[in-house]
């Protein structure tokens, strides 16, 4: 493990509150960690499981590129794909944005239509928990993390999501490939975004 993602992981474990907000606000939990037995990539490389979620997915970590160690998602639904290029970047999306359900209501992986679905979900955030922000800070300034803005942390899921294939394509036990991250509908069928 690249020595920044070892730190951020300690970092985490050893701060209750950051991973209690991780867990709690964020759908990242570093003690959740039995999802995702036999996947690996696509090219038989090894998926380290870092945490969960509760819906039944799973981050993990590539081998190392370059000094970073790529994080992919998997789904329980069995979607999976890059989230981004190393675990900081993840946790800067994770942290601020919807970003599942951005890349489901995205068109495709259309960047336009992620940006509008963005600020739709920016504003269900927000109504469901009006402290999010604050925590969003909190943790951010805790794990020195930057606060990016929405428009900008969009545009770095939808590149990361794109390189997916062919090199971060995730597989189960069987070696079937996962669909990817990206939905085809550019809003929710019933009722759209109100």
């Amino acid at each position: 493990m690249a020595s920044s993602d070892r730190r951020l992981l300690d970092l985490i474990q050893n701060t209750p509150e950051v991973d209690l907000l991780l867990r709690s606000s964020f759908g990242f939990d570093i003690h959740r960690k039995q999802y995702g037995e036999g996947l690996r990539l696509a090219s038989g490389a090894p998926l380290e499981v870092i945490a969960g979620e509760s819906a039944g997915g799973a981050y993990f970590l590539c081998a190392e590129q370059n000094g970073r160690r790529p994080v992919v998602f998997a789904s329980s639904e069995g979607e999976g794909g890059l989230l981004a290029d190393d675990l900081a970047d993840a946790l800067e999306i994770i942290i601020g944005l919807k970003w599942h359900d951005c890349l489901s209501f995205s068109g495709g992986g259309d960047v336009e239509v992620m940006q509008i679905s963005a600020q739709h979900l920016q504003r269900t955030r927000d109504k469901y928990n009006p402290d999010i922000d604050n925590e969003a800070a909190q943790v951010a300034a805790a794990l020195s993390l930057s606060i990016v803005p929405v428009t900008d942390l969009v545009i770095r899921l939808q590149a990361a999501a794109s390189k997916t294939e062919p090199d971060y394509v995730v597989t189960d036990e069987n070696g079937q490939a996962f669909d990817p991250l990206f939905g085809e509908h550019p809003e929710p069928r019933h009722g759209g975004w109100r």
